[in-house]
């Protein structure tokens, strides 16, 4: 089956971890310059599910909101938040671990893409084109202050996760 928007948000996901694991190859020493790279892509690549493709998938479903957005939100909110604290090697294990589960939500048969898909079909073209429009979100240097942290680690919670139990095991 042809799958367009599937197509186009996973490709999307093997790029941003392909950038994330070259920046993080050894992760006591991060690359700067890669690590920017894939929280700038990162960001955006929230943006375009937030912006055009859940809205278009819930207005396609009758107004009424995808039961799995509401997760997948949280997730979000949660990598962004974890997008704002320096990258230590704690952090890093956690972003991996939350965009694994968060992906396998997106990717999975009978997941958000496919959900998408399927009630969007006839707006396809549209949506890709509205995509491909999406500016990058502007980044800031990493805030160290232990509130950004914290800001970040309530965040996880609020999406199901548990900082501290990710980085023990």
């Amino acid at each position: 089956m042809n799958k367009p928007l599937y197509n186009y948000f996973t490709n999307d996901h093997h790029r941003i971890e392909g950038l994330l694991e070259k920046a993080t190859e050894n992760v006591n020493e991060i690359k700067e310059d890669l690590y920017h790279q894939f929280r700038i892509g990162l960001l955006k690549h929230i943006k375009m599910e937030e912006k055009i493709l859940f809205p278009a998938a819930q207005k396609a479903n009758g107004d009424m909101p995808i039961p799995l957005a509401a997760k997948l939100r949280l997730d979000h909110g949660a990598l962004t938040a974890l997008m704002v604290v320096p990258p230590t090697p704690d952090v890093i294990k956690v972003i991996k671990h939350v965009l694994e589960k968060h992906d396998l939500l997106e990717e999975e048969p009978g997941g958000m893409y496919d959900i998408c898909e399927n009630l969007t079909q006839s707006e396809t073209q549209s949506i890709l084109e509205q995509l491909e429009q999406v500016t990058e979100v502007p980044v800031h240097p990493h805030n160290k202050a232990d509130y950004a942290l914290g800001a970040a680690k309530r965040a996880l919670e609020r999406a199901g996760f548990d900082y501290d139990a990710i980085i023990a095991d």
